[in-house]
């Protein structure tokens, strides 16, 4: 059974990011969008099993090193709320293969903000890359148009 849980993980590398560009599921919210690799939380599955999973079945790759970085709630009026578990990891192994949802590349961390990628996600970049500690962020879309943005109960728009 599939959850509104789910899980994104920006594994990393010599200062990039393992970014999938979601250009291969007909159906797809996050079509021509650049997004971290993850997926639903399966029934009786943790958010950290369903990382590992989830990172395995899209890249081939088993991370060895990873951190817990935030929980971002999206808040939408034309989807389901969704509840993701963000984590980025450093440590992995294995051979990246070709992924049935996208493409995958390594992406410089300072060209992130140049790809097309949720308005929301630019947000939770900026405190990945800020170093801050575990972070609540909450984000409601009108549309594809990001309408309010609150983190760690402090609305910033």
């Amino acid at each position: 059974m599939r959850t509104n849980l789910t899980t994104l993980c920006y594994i990393e590398r010599e200062d990039c990011y393992l970014m999938l560009h979601r250009i291969k599921k007909e159906h797809d919210m996050n079509r021509d969008k650049w997004i971290g690799v993850g997926g639903h939380v399966e029934e009786g599955e943790s958010p950290e099993e369903c990382l590992l999973r989830e990172v395995y079945e899209e890249t081939g790759l088993t991370l060895t090193s990873w951190r817990a970085r935030g929980i971002v709630t999206f808040v939408s009026d034309t989807w389901e709320t969704e509840y993701m578990f963000l984590y980025t990891a450093e440590g992995f192994s294995g051979e990246l293969r070709d992924c049935a949802e996208g493409t995958l590349e390594w992406v410089e961390k300072k060209n992130v903000d140049k790809l097309p990628v949720w308005e929301g996600d630019r947000i939770f970049f900026r405190l990945l890359e800020e170093g801050r500690g575990f972070f609540d962020l909450k984000l409601r879309y009108e549309g594809d148009l990001l309408a309010e943005a609150v983190l760690d109960g402090q609305r910033l728009r």
